[in-house]
């Protein structure tokens, strides 16, 4: 009989009440052993939903759940922090992105994964979506890459609410939040560019007073030939998210549930669809770090791999007021 892993989740925002608790009662490996936020009225009404007991502190929560692993879905400022003192007790962490706010942050933080031998495994879903490894078998087809153009766009009715709303706590803008993904995307797939030459705004609401970007443009160079540039919005509607390598044979297109390869007129020579689209539920996810901490699975998305992530950030944002390209590789802390 299979023992599942005890699981407490700390953060008890819209990503835990709709993804990471459901998830958890749909798991096969994991059970929910408790609930950590700093809202005491959250706590007590997931608490009570769940059956399980809350914390407004998660010291409290480690030492008297003793959880197996967290699940970390804090605000972007927070997760050093709740890292820190999973870390420190030995605790294994499932955390949603970004990993880290800084460099700086990333190298502690997997500095302090390292020491203590904890696993933490970033929910970077594309990571674990049966369409987007695939499609790198079809990226060999195209030949050496000399174009990359990527697109992650969506409305948000008020881009500068809440914490998201202000740069110091979100760590950036869409760039780091949403756009986390298309980054994660470009680093897979092609690695860390040479230069990046960002160009970020926050206009999408006249007279509201945010400073965390809506929209980013971010040019990309490779000293391999390859250019490109990445949109990044969460004002400009439709929602829209794709990602296309172009090289001498063809073109790679990868968007939700699909990728394409076109020859270079742009028809479709060979393509795979997995329906519905977005099957990549939070239990999958779960399961598959339960598998990772049982030694049956690998991480895909531990720190080492997030190390550049964050390299990349902090260029886009260093060359933004600047408007001179900056080297991701001078930010690998």
């Amino acid at each position: 009989m299979t023992v599942r892993k005890r699981t407490a989740v700390v953060g008890l925002g819209h990503q835990a009440t709709s993804d990471h608790l459901p998830g958890l009662g749909q798991c096969h490996l994991a059970e929910l052993a408790g609930v950590c936020d700093v809202d005491a009225s959250q706590v007590a009404a997931v608490a009570d939903t769940h059956q399980v007991p809350g914390f407004t502190d998660v010291e409290h929560l480690l030492k008297q759940v003793r959880p197996d692993f967290v699940i970390v879905a804090v605000p972007h400022h927070a997760g050093r922090e709740v890292v820190a003192a999973c870390a420190e007790a030995g605790v294994h962490v499932m955390k949603e992105k970004p990993f880290a706010t800084d460099p700086h942050e990333a190298a502690e933080l997997a500095a302090l994964c390292d020491k203590t031998e904890i696993e933490l495994m970033v929910t970077v879903q594309r990571r674990f979506h049966p369409v987007y490894p695939a499609a790198l078998a079809l990226l060999e087809r195209i030949g050496d890459p000399y174009l990359v153009e990527g697109r992650y766009t969506f409305h948000c009715p008020d881009p500068a609410a809440g914490w998201r709303g202000r740069a110091k706590l979100a760590g950036g803008g869409c760039l780091a939040d949403m756009g986390y993904h298309l980054i994660d995307l470009l680093l897979w797939y092609l690695g860390l560019p040479d230069r990046v030459l960002a160009t970020v705004s926050a206009a999408a609401v006249p007279g509201a007073a945010y400073d965390a970007e809506d929209t980013a443009l971010v040019h990309l160079a490779y000293d391999s030939g390859l250019y490109g540039s990445l949109l990044v919005s969460r004002s400009a509607g439709p929602k829209t998210e794709r990602l296309a390598i172009t090289g001498p044979h063809g073109t790679l297109t990868v968007e939700r549930g699909i990728a394409r390869l076109l020859d270079p007129a742009g028809q479709v020579v060979e393509s795979l669809v997995r329906e519905p689209a977005w099957p990549c539920p939070p239990a999958a996810l779960i399961d598959r770090f339960c598998r990772v901490l049982d030694g049956t699975a690998v991480n895909p998305s531990g720190p080492a791999e997030h190390l550049p992530h964050a390299a990349f950030l902090a260029a886009a944002y260093a060359s933004a007021p600047t408007h001179r390209p900056a080297d991701p590789k001078e930010f690998l802390a």
